[in-house]
């Protein structure tokens, strides 16, 4: 694989070397794993459309993009309902432990 040089100011590569270390990872195989997490807007607009298309097929659900952008978010929801059980029952626990 070819390689090439990148030019940060010495605290950034400081910084990345010192979590590469870390991880136990050279710092190129670092910032390699650092681009791979972040996606391009035209490869989030290929996962978007690639996702609908599957909602589509999988689950009957004819609709249009603008009725998928105005849909409610669902697993946002869930997420938010499942986080307030959490700290409702963190509440619970920490009240029964007091005297």
């Amino acid at each position: 694989m070819a390689s090439t040089t990148i030019h940060v100011p010495r605290e950034t590569r400081d910084h990345l070397a010192a979590l590469a270390a870390e991880r136990g990872l050279a710092l190129g195989q670092l910032v390699q794993q650092l681009a791979d997490r972040e996606l391009t807007r035209a490869q989030i607009a290929e996962r978007l459309r690639t996702d609908r298309d599957a909602a589509r097929r999988n689950m009957g659900a004819d609709m249009t993009d603008d009725e998928f952008d105005q849909a409610p978010d669902i697993l946002g929801n869930l997420c938010k309902i499942a986080a307030d059980k959490v700290r409702a029952a963190r509440g619970d626990a920490l009240r029964r432990d007091r005297p």
